[in-house]
């Protein structure tokens, strides 16, 4: 039997946002730190307090792309930290890049805005879903 790659990636994506869904959900439970960026300041600092990213570690204007769960954190003015899932709401691929503002998905080119994730340029007709973030003491936790 031959599953199409389209399968595959759909069925990942439902499987990272059912268990970014859980994670967010679990009352108390915390994100892994491990999921920081390799080489961040909250992968080597975080100490197990649910940091997924530390402010520094995402550009103004950018953004830093999580695997697991699959989060993209956008900072689209100094100071202000937004967070939404990763998988594009298309065909659930994830997301690629964070520039000038804008959330990029490799796959056929939507485009979200980071301040609020709706869709900016299709073909994805839906914006991406806000995820729950906070800022403690420069670390970024998902809530």
């Amino acid at each position: 039997m031959q599953v199409e790659r389209r399968t595959v990636l759909q069925a990942g994506g439902i499987i990272a946002v059912g268990g970014l869904v859980a994670a967010c959900s679990s009352g108390g439970g915390s994100a892994d730190a491990s999921a920081a960026p390799a080489g961040s300041a909250a992968a080597a600092s975080s100490g197990g307090g649910g940091a997924v990213a530390t402010v520094a570690d995402v550009p103004v204007g950018g953004g830093v792309i999580i695997d697991d769960p699959a989060v993209v954190i956008t900072q689209p003015t100094a100071g202000d930290v937004k967070a939404f899932t990763a998988i594009c709401t298309h065909q659930g691929c994830l997301v690629g890049e964070v520039v000038d503002n804008e959330i990029i998905c490799p796959c056929h080119g939507s485009k979200f805005s980071a301040l609020d994730g709706a869709v900016i340029n299709g073909p994805a007709q839906s914006p991406l879903a806000a995820v729950g973030v906070t800022v403690e003491g420069g670390s970024i936790v998902l809530t």
